[in-house]
């Protein structure tokens, strides 16, 4: 019979310390070859033009390119045009959905709850789908109860304008649940003697959403802006599936116009290129969020 020799104090100590880095390679590894590969070798892309197969070096010529190419001036237009109407209509009604649920004088609060966040669990191609079914002008269900009402049928996915607007509305139904799931986890850490200090100071619903609930809400309101708008500046799967960027690019965003070249033209320089002209806009209206609404108490 064998004992085994116990291992020194220095031998032990310097296992304890490359513990940590063991559990942590694998995630490492996997991190930079599925990330940050694809990110550098996009970039060594952007820096070429694929002609007749052959990939040539042409230096920052595709980011010249951007600048004079009027449908990605298009395409940036349409993005933003959502991401100005529809991101903030959205965070309204999510902040205004998540005060509903958790007031106490709201019966069966769980039940609304879930029935609230469902459309987020709809896959994105299934809910644009019905989507175009529900606004199709000659036989979708919207516009038939519109004839109901004595209404004129709207072109809604054939009209520019009324095609931006179906977009907003379907981004709308899916995503304000989900947000307001996240402001509702954060107003329930809300100290509720801070209402309680608000009503003996005599402050009404108003007072006390304007001076106790947006105040609590401000970190997640952050987030979910921030969140919104990353989503709003990639968005390709329901403006692809209810209008395909149409009606004369009315509705083509930045994702659509670089799927386009990437893998329609199959001009992958400048697909990266706009890619990262994408990823600098995302940084810099993610900087400016967090401060215009990060640093204030």
């Amino acid at each position: 019979m064998s004992l085994a020799k116990p291992l020194p104090a220095a031998r032990r100590r310097q296992r304890g310390r490359a513990a940590p880095y063991l559990f942590v390679l694998p995630a490492l590894l996997l991190f930079a070859a599925f990330k940050l590969y694809p990110i550098g070798w996009s970039f060594l892309l952007s820096l070429h033009r694929t002609v007749a197969g052959t990939d040539t070096f042409v230096g920052l010529d595709n980011y010249a390119r951007l600048l004079d190419d009027p449908l990605l001036w298009t395409a940036l237009r349409n993005t933003l045009v959502v991401l100005a109407v529809q991101v903030p209509l959205m965070l309204a009604l999510a902040t205004g959905l998540a005060v509903a649920l958790d007031s106490s004088l709201l019966k069966g609060r769980s039940v609304f709850r879930l029935g609230f966040f469902l459309p987020m669990v709809t896959g994105l191609v299934a809910y644009g789908i019905v989507f175009s079914v529900l606004l199709n002008k000659d036989y979708g269900l919207v516009n038939w109860l519109l004839g109901r009402a004595g209404a004129d049928p709207v072109p809604w996915l054939t009209d520019g304008m009324w095609a931006r607007i179906s977009l907003g509305l379907a981004l709308t139904w899916h995503y304000t649940g989900y947000n307001a799931v996240i402001l509702l986890a954060r107003l329930q850490t809300v100290p509720r003697e801070l209402y309680d200090a608000a009503a003996v100071d005599g402050a009404g619903a108003l007072a006390a959403f304007r001076h106790v609930t947006l105040p609590g809400l401000r970190p997640a309101l952050l987030l979910t802006t921030v969140l919104s708008t990353i989503g709003t500046l990639q968005l390709f799967d329901e403006p692809t599936v209810l209008t395909g960027g149409g009606p004369d690019n009315a509705t083509l965003t930045l994702g659509m116009y670089l799927y386009r070249h990437a893998f329609t033209y199959f001009d992958f320089g400048y697909a990266s290129a706009v890619a990262y002209a994408l990823t600098l806009l995302i940084g810099l209206l993610g900087l400016l969020q967090f401060r215009l609404l990060g640093d204030k108490p």
